[in-house]
Formats: structure tokens, C-alpha cells, sequence
């Protein structure tokens, strides 16, 4: 049986906060505010969201949702399960550019 997904579509400020991620290593909150000068509230609530849906996971893997107080220094990693089609994504939302 062939499970066909739909095609991701990410806001402008998704994308921004997809980029600002490292795909192998993970990054922290705070590296991803100044990466995408983002308000640490708003690069939060973009995060948890997608935290929510599972395009994204915390390192330690025991947390679902992150408070601003722990934001700073969690680490952030893209679900290996999506990257290939986060990057596909991002390539398409940056207009053919690689993401």
C-alpha cells in the first residue's frame, strides 16, 4: 500500500526558522533567533508548532513543547523522517535556490 503525503508548504517565517537549523547537527535557540533575527517569542511559537506536528524534535527527546525559559539552550534537529522532504520544501519556497 503507497501512502501519498501532501506536499509540505511553510510560511516565509517557517522556512526562515527551517534554514536557521542545522540538518545534521541541530541548533539551539538561541543560535536560531540570531540566525533569523527573529523575536526569541515568535522563533518559539514557529518551533513549537512545529514540535507540534513533528517536523522538528528536541534533542533529549523527553519534551514535546518548549517554555521560554528553556528555549535558549535546547537543541533543536530537524525528524530525520521529513529532511528529505524539509529540503525538497525549502528548495521550492526559495524558488529553485538550494536552501
Amino acid at each position: 500500500m503507497v501512502v501519498l503525503m501532501r506536499e509540505m508548504n511553510f510560511s516565509g517565517r517557517e522556512a526562515c526558522v527551517l534554514r536557521a537549523i542545522d540538518m545534521a547537527l541541530g541548533t539551539i535557540g538561541a543560535d536560531i533567533v540570531l540566525r533569523t533575527r527573529m523575536e526569541p517569542q515568535e522563533a518559539l511559537d514557529i518551533l513549537n508548532g512545529m514540535l507540534d506536528m513533528g517536523f522538528v524534535e528536541i534533542s533529549n527527546g523527553q519534551q514535546n513543547h518548549v517554555t521560554r525559559w528553556a528555549f535558549n539552550t535546547t537543541m533543536f534537529e530537524v525528524n530525520p523522517a521529513f529532511v528529505h522532504d524539509l529540503k525538497k520544501a525549502l528548495i521550492r519556497k526559495s524558488g529553485g535556490k538550494a536552501a
